[in-house]
């Protein structure tokens, strides 16, 4: 079997399995995860795939692959604190960025929420309310911009909020879109 042939009968379901995986990633997004998956597939078919091997078996062992490989990602992964040493002076990392108004913590968090919302789980239109939102826009002006009205991006946003809590608990607070 031709790599390419194989490839376009896979696709759809190599994507599928990405954007399953992607939604509770933070450090990978869909299009990673479906380019590893490729990558293991064209690994394996330079080695030699067997002509008996059906379609759903390939994909299975692409999606094995995707799952070890995000285990991995995790327990290679390392937490960095602002407030721990990194140079042999005794500097911290809070101590190299630029001062802010609001706390480096809290900063990381707020753009660590507008990444997720903007990738994952939510419709165009919710991601485009949140944008407009995002950028100091009012209701009105919002519901203006998207030819919209002001009640709608009204129930857009209490959507974004609801989504949000729902995937991180009730006792979340989403201040980015409230």
């Amino acid at each position: 079997m031709f790599f390419k042939i194989l490839y376009e009968k896979v696709k759809p379901k190599l994507k599928m399995i990405a954007r399953k995986h992607s939604r509770r990633l933070l450090f990978a997004d869909a299009d990673d995860l479906y380019q590893e998956m490729c990558i293991h597939l064209w690994d394996k078919f330079k080695n030699g795939v067997p002509e008996d091997i059906n379609e759903s078996y390939i994909v299975r062992g692409c999606e094995f692959h995707l799952l070890n490989y995000l285990r991995k990602g995790k327990e290679a992964m390392t937490a960095v604190s602002f407030e721990e040493p990194i140079n042999e002076d005794g500097s911290t990392l809070k101590d190299l960025l630029p001062e802010e108004k609001e706390p480096v913590d809290s900063y990381v968090n707020r753009k660590i929420v507008i990444e997720e919302i903007k990738s994952n789980g939510f419709s165009k239109r919710e991601k485009e309310v949140f944008s407009f939102l995002l950028e100091g826009y009012t209701v009105r002006e919002t519901g203006e911009a998207l030819g919209i009205s002001h009640v709608m991006v009204v129930k857009f946003k209490r959507r974004i909020v609801e989504k949000w809590q729902k995937k991180h608990g009730a006792g979340s607070a989403c201040r980015v879109a409230n």
